[in-house]
């Protein structure tokens, strides 16, 4: 009998120690390391068990093309690249009740490319999986239902059933065996990971496996378990709100700039074609502190409402709060406007948010978030018809933005009239046929920027 072994692992990262530490020095976090018995491996004696590798020529490697098949969500293959590949190891996270498992049903509804389905659900029983699927409508007879946890017995059904799709609901509660730890620990995770991985490339098979986030966001267990996988998707959206937002930070066979956007409805997550008009749809006409930027999120272009509210403080320290916005980046464009434009800012407090949930982190969006504050503060309204495109430096120029095409055109199908641009972008914008019929307005820095829009 091989001899069991005792170590300590911080179960937030995954270090293996010795001993029992109060804090971890991998990731500073304070009494998360656990004990776990794991079976040691025998030394193995002589040169026979060691396999003889050989390194091959990157010219006498060869592949085959990534074998894709469409999931029937068009916005899920926007984020995979085109669709799902063929033994991949695909991982989603999110928030609970954010709607990870209602979007891998109708995943399991919209295949048609394959012929059978396996979902292992170790927090639900099928029961309770047969009733919302009856609320999504699902009724596809290759959907194969099973209410499993052990990581042993699932292997097994995987051999006897041979699937072309396994989606596993979620991977912190299955559990092997073998290891003497509780299911979810840093251990069972890398472990029944490891496995999943192994059938995915041997049999050729795709796997999804459903992670559970932490209080900040990242998919819980170690770390490594992303490094494992091939795709990482984060499900994102606030509870209360309809719109969820899908986006790849990991992705070996496609682009990670991509995300999709859907639409949480009764009988569950509905594709939303036109993000630009949803995003728009109910906003105030002629009212200050309101303003409409263009983003792009990978390939596609979608116009986003920033709103702003600058109100005179009661404090000696004035309050800031943004909403799906960077606050340090808040915090340096009002210092711009007090430096650059003459705005006395430093005694009101200024609240910044991005409409319909979303969030954006790219610097083309900086021009319109100071002229939402710009028209919040002076209480004039921005032109309606007007959309701002452009990165604020800190010396108050305004710098040219990628994809200015794109967002021009997104402007000009919605119905916008003028557009404010940087002036860097102008020898771009006059190489284009297709832009007309809209107003481009290009500017040098801040102060031009808000004598045009104010």
């Amino acid at each position: 009998m091989a001899k069991l072994k005792s170590n300590f692992v911080c179960q937030e990262c995954g270090y293996e120690s010795v001993g029992w530490l109060g804090k971890c020095p991998a990731c500073n976090r304070w009494n998360t390391f656990v004990e776990e018995l794991q079976e040691g491996n025998a030394k193995t004696g002589g040169s026979g068990n060691i396999r003889d590798i050989k390194p091959v020529s990157i010219n006498d490697i060869q592949v085959d093309s990534e074998e894709r098949y469409t999931t029937g969500i068009r916005e899920l293959d926007r984020v995979l690249g085109g669709g799902a590949v063929k033994g991949s190891l695909i991982l989603v996270g999110g928030d609970p009740g954010i709607g990870k498992s209602t979007l891998l049903l109708q995943v399991c509804n919209g295949i048609t490319a394959i012929s059978r389905i396996l979902y292992i659900s170790g927090e639900e029983s099928i029961k309770q999986i047969k009733l919302r699927a009856d609320r999504l409508n699902i009724k596809n007879a290759n959907l194969l239902m099973v209410s499993e946890t052990n990581f042993r017995l699932i292997e097994k059904l995987v051999k006897r059933e041979k699937p072309d799709l396994i989606i596993i609901d979620s991977i912190q509660t299955m559990f092997d065996d073998q290891l003497s730890s509780a299911p979810g620990s840093v251990s069972q995770v890398r472990d029944v990971t490891s496995g999943l991985m192994n059938i995915a490339k041997n049999s050729n098979i795709t796997v999804i496996i459903v992670g559970h986030v932490t209080k900040e966001g990242a998919i819980a267990g170690p770390r490594v378990l992303e490094h494992m996988v091939d795709t990482v998707l984060y499900f994102e959206g606030e509870r209360h709100l309809s719109y969820r937002v899908l986006r790849a930070v990991k992705n070996r066979f496609g682009s990670t700039n991509e995300i999709g956007i859907f639409e949480m409805r009764d009988t569950g997550l509905a594709e939303v074609d036109n993000p630009s008009m949803v995003m728009l749809s109910g906003r105030s006409q002629s009212v200050p502190g309101s303003v409409v930027v263009s983003s792009v999120e990978g390939t596609r272009p979608m116009l986003i409402e920033i709103q702003a509210l600058v109100c005179a403080t009661n404090f000696g320290m004035p309050r800031r709060m943004a909403t799906g916005i960077d606050y340090n980046r808040i915090t340096l464009l009002m210092a711009v406007l007090e430096k650059r434009v003459g705005m006395q800012l430093h005694n009101h407090d200024a609240y910044v948010n991005v409409v319909g949930g979303l969030k954006i982190d790219e610097p083309a969006c900086d021009l319109g978030i100071i002229g939402a504050i710009a028209s919040s503060f002076r209480n004039v309204a921005v032109d309606e018809g007007t959309v701002m495109i452009g990165e604020v430096g800190l010396t108050g120029e305004i710098r040219a933005v990628s994809q200015i095409d794109k967002r021009i055109m997104e402007a000009q199908r919605i119905g916008f009239k003028r557009c404010i641009v940087p002036s860097g972008n102008m020898k771009v914008i006059k190489q284009f046929r297709d832009i007309g019929g809209i107003n481009i307005t290009a500017v040098e820095n801040v102060q031009e920027a808000l004598d045009i829009m104010l």
